[in-house]
């Protein structure tokens, strides 16, 4: 009877041809999937309710200027100021503001690009009117105010109709 040898099975190398796309699909989920950095709020905003309220269709059309009494009066005192992206500003600062915001996006979205106003619901509307006034002179005309949805109740509707 013959006997026969067992070959040693060996184990194949491990490809790593394809690591590099795999590390590729994770970087580009990640870039995708993680929310950027939006301002920091130095000035408080508590927006005032409203009870016909739209959400905004594209937000990356949208610059945001914020309105309302510095977090840290103590510092900034207690009158209402600017804030434009992470720093406090003047209403002549607008102007600049809106120009380096359309320099940001593309020909075709300029038209389109949308200022929001997040304006605290104690705001004076002096500093509102010299807002707008230096917008209008940007020609930044297509403007939205931030606000909360109103619950009908507490506004007095009758939802019974």
């Amino acid at each position: 009877m013959a006997h026969f040898k067992k070959k040693k099975k060996t184990v194949p190398a491990l490809s790593t041809a394809s690591l590099p796309d795999v590390i590729f699909m994770l970087l580009f989920f990640f870039m995708v999937t993680t929310n950027m950095k939006k301002a920091e709020l130095k000035v408080k905003v508590a927006p005032p309710k409203a009870d016909q309220v739209k959400k905004l269709e594209n937000k990356s059309l949208v610059s945001y200027v914020f309105i309302g009494v510095p977090r840290e009066t103590s510092k900034f005192g207690t009158l209402p100021r600017i804030q434009l992206n992470d720093q406090y500003a003047e209403p002549i600062q607008i102007r600049e503001f809106i120009a380096a915001e359309r320099e940001k996006r593309d020909e075709a979205d300029k038209t389109k690009m949308t200022v929001a106003l997040k304006i605290d619901a104690k705001t004076e509307m002096g500093i509102v009117t010299d807002v707008k006034q230096e917008l209008r002179k940007a020609s930044a005309l297509k403007i939205t105010y931030g606000t909360l949805r109103a619950d009908p109740l507490e506004r007095g509707f009758n939802t019974n109709n």
